[in-house]
């Protein structure tokens, strides 16, 4: 039996991490295959030469505890997402989609703060439609730290799914360490003890001792 495969697009390094780096752990464990998309980078002058080198070190470094099989890199400027056309965002990741063939996919809360991944979440809905040769059969949205929470009131981030990651916060928690240039001290909600303690609220929100939570975009259960 072939093993599900699964996508997760991230607009930044560690959103990945952030949103579901715990539920990423339970599919590896399961045996299923993580593919993860980064939408932007960091450039120069912007960021340092020295700095965009160690974040790619970084993500190599997280992906490894995490178990994530490949990584692609669209390499759209960060915070800047909005300069690039839309067409050139939804036909970038419709590429990876068609070339990942993912049945499940991560995408990020449409009502983010961070405009990087307002237009990220649009790009995302655009290449995982429902369409008759579409490999995508569900479609959840995750929240990340000091973005969701700050995000569009109007459009707020509504769990209606929970992964239990008990056996994955640990993971999770080393996953984000390894990223040292965006860890901060708490009570920064991009702190370790900020990441346990919405992994403990969502968890008592569903009868678990740890959680993550989506919203599901879509679920489809199709007879073959």
């Amino acid at each position: 039996m072939n093993p599900t495969k699964v996508l997760v697009i991230a607009p930044h390094p560690d959103d990945e991490v952030l949103g579901c780096g715990g539920t990423v752990r339970r599919h590896v464990a399961k045996g299923d295959e993580v593919f993860l998309c980064i939408g932007t980078k960091a450039y120069t002058p912007e960021w340092s030469e020295e700095f965009i080198q160690e974040r790619a070190k970084e993500v190599e470094r997280a992906n490894s505890i995490l178990g994530v099989k490949k990584t692609y890199f669209l390499d759209f400027p960060s915070v800047r997402l909005d300069t690039v056309p839309q067409k050139e965002v939804n036909d970038a990741l419709l590429k990876i989609v068609k070339e990942v063939n993912p049945e499940i996919v991560y995408i990020p809360h449409g009502g983010d703060l961070n405009q990087d991944h307002r237009l990220l979440f649009a790009a995302a809905l655009v290449a995982s439609r429902p369409l008759p040769n579409s490999p995508v059969k569900q479609l959840f949205s995750y929240e990340a730290l000091s973005e969701t929470e700050w995000g569009n009131e109007l459009t707020p981030f509504i769990p209606n799914a929970y992964v239990d990651i008990t056996n994955g916060i640990a993971a999770k928690k080393e996953a984000m360490a390894a990223y040292k240039s965006e860890l901060r001290e708490f009570p920064h909600p991009r702190s370790l003890k900020a990441i346990e303690a919405l992994a403990v609220k969502r968890g008592s929100e569903a009868g678990m001792e740890y959680a993550e939570a989506f919203m599901v975009i879509r679920s489809l259960w199709p007879e073959k």
